[in-house]
């Protein structure tokens, strides 16, 4: 007999999976917009538009960054925010048409390190199992394309995450180019559950759609195994990610901006 809870889950995973086709389907539309606009003008469009819904995870999983675009909205009982004013500065819009040689040490240490007006959030990266993803974001953050970004999506219900990566902060964002999944039998991932901790791209609902967008799991979150996990949160990261998890979210539904101010001041990757 199915629990209450185990219901509960299934519903906020078909959420999700709605999610992600609805931006897929957006995103295929944008595209074919896009190509008559420049048919008309005469222009070569440069540049692609990521879709990343994650329900967490279509690039966006639920999302992380997911389905509808998540539009931030006034709650009545909207908490206090607990964190501090972002650095000055703005988002960068450079995208690249293909993805970056793979230029890291496999056999090597890396740690990404998130600035956040929320509280610093480290990250041990795993470069032997997902080199692609490790080496995108290393050259990402060497490029600055994280800093001034906006955390977009929060989600409190069903899956627990909080979804970056966006310099756009719409959800539909993404360098221009795409990279493979990898790592997606890690021995964390059991009974398609993301622990706590786990730090995944977001993709389209597609194979090998990921970009830029990535969700940190702040509780055990059940998910298919399709969205590549590459990092680990430290203690101290997951510490700011339940402060800003108990701020809550904007649409009081369960999935929308966080009613914590979470911008990326800084990322920096870093090999020990």
């Amino acid at each position: 007999m199915v629990s209450q809870e185990q219901r509960r889950r299934q519903l906020a995973r078909e959420k999700f999976l709605r999610q992600q086709q609805r931006r897929t389907e957006a995103r295929r539309k944008a595209r074919v917009r896009n190509s008559v606009i420049a048919s008309v003008l005469g222009v070569v469009l440069i540049g692609s538009l990521a879709l990343y819904t994650t329900g967490v995870l279509k690039q966006d999983d639920d999302k992380t960054n997911a389905g509808a675009e998540v539009t931030p909205s006034a709650s009545p009982s909207k908490a206090p925010d607990p964190c501090d004013k972002p650095a000055e500065g703005k988002p960068k819009s450079k995208t690249w048409k293909k993805e970056p040689a793979l230029s890291i040490d496999k056999s090597a240490k890396y740690t990404m390190k998130l600035d956040t007006t929320c509280g610093e959030i480290d990250v041990a990266l795993k470069a032997s199992a997902a080199p692609h993803t490790v080496n995108s974001f290393n050259f990402l953050a060497g490029q600055g394309y994280f800093d001034h970004t906006k955390c977009h999506r929060l989600t409190t219900n069903g899956i627990y995450v909080l979804q970056c990566g966006d310099p756009t902060g719409t959800g539909t964002g993404g360098p221009g180019y795409t990279i493979p999944d990898e790592n997606l039998k890690d021995k964390s991932l059991k009974d398609d559950i993301y622990p706590a901790g786990t730090v995944a791209m977001a993709n389209t609902g597609q194979k090998n759609s990921g970009g830029s967008q990535f969700f940190l799991v702040y509780q055990d979150s059940e998910l298919p195994p399709s969205y590549t996990p590459f990092g680990t949160v430290s203690e101290a990261g997951m510490k700011v990610l339940k402060k800003i998890a108990k701020a809550g979210e904007s649409t009081g539904a369960g999935d929308g901006a966080p009613n914590a101010t979470v911008v990326i001041d800084k990322a920096t990757v870093a090999k020990s």
